[in-house]
């Protein structure tokens, strides 16, 4: 384990009030101690990497500049938030990043009076600081309100509504585009700094608001022509028409590692804006650590690393992770159909369709941080005949739900969903947890919604989505590996609406949907060595039901537990649904339904999670002998 860096500097900087007290000509120290801090607390954890590096300088400019917390600074996302946490009154804890009863991995108002709003979603910031923006005039105070948005973000259709909004309500908020990829324009030098400050200071903001009060005496219509005529000539030197013709003031692009530009903007906004503004600043993910900078998409997230030689800490794993498995089905099945496309929403690698892409870059499409048109465009190609398989995390894929509904149920149309990230996340918390897709998809008439119990499961599936044309289907997977079952050479197509019996015993039914399945076969053992015969079975859909295979389990055992690793409302309440109509429930049968507890569960290993959330081995277990009125003995012993 590496030593911890010197930081003289930073060491007298406990909150941003700090700050005032530190020379404008220091300041570059201090980013390169910060910086040094971030890298060895987030080397000793794992966690967001190079977003944060990047935004070094101005997290330390606008926490200067700015009166925070009374001035509200929003990070879009989060997770380029650790600089802010170090320089807020949280770097006595910054080493517990993401680690149980730790330090968020993204702005949380739980933790701290200085993140006014919580985000691990993307594209959220404009909206949020919009309406904190509208508040504060509506009290009559004084403030100001800081949005930092990702280039990245930006292509969500969500943050173009809050602009729209903000400019027509001309309302005092600022709006920072932090443009790392160099995807808008890079800053032009000293050049594009002299043209900053000059357009963000007093004077020509001040015959900005002059002339606007003139024309408009003019009348509306002359008052626009003239003001756009305006703002069009100054967008040919520096850029930012489409903001402009938004309602915003643009300013840029600066220098975003460079106090010397950061600074005389942010003051001559803070002094001098009335409107809305945005400033373009250019910064580098990954700044100040070469391995960062040279990979900027392997350190977007890490995991413990080696900071002398960037080498990351990797697990022994002993099967493959489940996006592995699902991305080589998928080219596998691509390779016999070309009508099969791949659709992601900015998460080729962590979906696995950059497989896909390398394989069959024609027909694989990522769109950008937008899933709301991610699932309608796939919905398109459906109609069209094509069988797009449209790849999202199961948090992301809620912030589709509508489009899945009205663009794709609705309608029937055959699109295909692999939900990666089904169930805890670990280290990544409630905000990215897959616990509602069951749910809010097998509610939906004439979707399909399948679960895989493990890595040959999931092959399947692949398949069977590909093979399927009758309407949409969905199939989950967790993060992380699988349990090393032996793999086909190419799925099967399984008959939909079909389970099956994994184990047969008499006296107890354990009921599964999805990879809770290898910790039910484990209580499965305790439950037999405790003279209770245990059958364990695999539903493989929650939608539609296999209603022989429900029956059978009812009718032949006194218990009947189904296990998920969903919220309520889904596989289990389908289950008890069909139960209940039936008449199953009439006649003794005790039935528990296992499900995600009705809480935000927070950080922590995924075992530790299942354990608490009573989905393990031994919370089976325990569920099977008070369901029968027993007292547990050597719960999970065996294990």
């Amino acid at each position: 384990m590496t030593q911890t860096p010197a930081t003289p500097l930073l060491d007298q900087v406990r909150i941003p009030a700090d700050l005032k007290a530190v020379d404008d000509r220091d300041l570059p120290q201090l980013a390169s101690e910060l910086r040094s801090e971030m890298i060895d607390a987030v080397s000793r954890t794992g966690g967001h990497l190079g977003a944060g590096l990047g935004v070094v300088e101005l997290t330390i400019a606008i926490h200067k500049v700015f009166d925070t917390p009374k001035d509200r600074l929003i990070f879009d996302v989060g997770h380029q938030c650790y600089p802010h946490k170090i320089l807020t009154g949280r770097r006595d804890r910054i080493r517990t990043l993401r680690q149980e009863d730790g330090l968020s991995g993204f702005t949380r108002r739980a933790e701290s009076e200085y993140d006014p709003f919580g985000a691990a979603h993307s594209s959220t910031s404009i909206s949020a600081g919009l309406g904190m923006a509208v508040a504060a005039d509506l009290a009559g105070e004084h403030r100001n309100v800081i949005a930092v948005i990702g280039d990245g973000a930006m292509s969500a259709g969500m943050a173009y509504e809050a602009l729209n909004n903000a400019g027509a309500l001309d309302a005092r908020l600022i709006v920072i585009l932090n443009d790392n990829d160099m995807s808008i324009a890079p800053p032009t030098g000293a050049m594009s700094a002299y043209l900053a400050r000059l357009a963000s200071g007093r004077t020509y903001m001040g015959f900005r608001e002059l002339g606007k009060k003139l024309t408009a005496y003019l009348g509306k219509t002359v008052d626009r022509a003239i003001t756009r005529a305006v703002e069009h000539a100054r967008g040919y030197v520096t850029g930012g028409t489409l903001f402009e013709e938004m309602g915003f003031y643009h300013i840029g692009p600066i220098d975003g590692h460079s106090f010397d530009h950061l600074l005389p903007v942010l003051r001559n906004v803070r002094d001098n804006a009335k409107g809305p503004v945005l400033i373009h600043v250019v910064t580098q993910k990954g700044k100040g650590y070469p391995p960062a900078e040279a990979a900027a998409d392997k350190y977007h997230g890490v995991n413990k690393f080696d900071v002398i030689t960037g080498a990351q800490a990797k697990a022994k794993p002993n099967a493959p992770a489940y996006t592995s498995v699902f991305a080589e089905a998928l080219v596998q099945e691509a390779g016999f159909d070309e009508k099969i496309v791949g659709v992601t929403a900015a998460m080729p690698a962590g979906t696995g369709l950059d497989k896909l892409a390398n394989a069959f870059p024609a027909r694989t499409f990522d769109v950008g941080i937008a899933e709301q048109h991610a699932v309608t465009f796939a919905a398109g190609l459906a109609a069209e005949g094509y069988k797009p398989f449209c790849a999202l995390y199961s948090t992301f894929l809620q912030r589709g739900y509508d489009q899945v509904v009205h663009d794709v149920a609705i309608q029937g149309l055959p699109v295909r969903f692999p939900i990666d990230r089904a169930g805890f996340v670990g280290a990544d918390g409630p905000t990215h947890a897959g616990s509602f897709d069951t749910t809010y998809l097998a509610t939906l008439p004439g979707f399909v919604v399948m679960a895989a119990a493990d890595e040959a499961e999931l092959k399947h599936m692949v398949r069977t989505a590909a093979a399927y044309d009758a309407g949409p289907i969905s199939f989950r997977y967790p993060r992380g590996e699988g349990v090393g079952v032996e793999m086909p050479a190419r799925g099967e197509i399984l008959e939909i609406g079909k389970g099956r019996l994994v184990k047969q015993g008499s006296k107890v039914a354990l009921l599964s949907f999805g990879t809770r399945l290898a910790d039910c076969l484990l209580a499965a053992e305790d439950l037999d060595a405790a003279g209770l015969s245990t059958t364990v079975a695999d539903a493989r859909f929650a939608k539609p039901l296999d209603h022989d295979l429900i029956r059978q389990l009812a009718r032949h055992h006194e218990v009947l537990i189904t296990i998920e690793e969903g919220a309520v409302g889904g596989f289990g309440s389908h289950v008890l649904q069909f139960l209940a109509m039936e008449g199953l429930l009439d006649h003794g049968l005790k039935v528990r339904p296992l499900v995600l507890p009705d809480l935000w569960m927070e950080q922590a290993k995924p075992d530790a999670m299942y354990a608490k959330a009573g989905l393990d081995r031994a919370g089976i277990v325990s569920t099977v002998f008070k369901a029968l009125g027993q007292k547990a003995i050597g719960v999970g012993a065996a294990g």
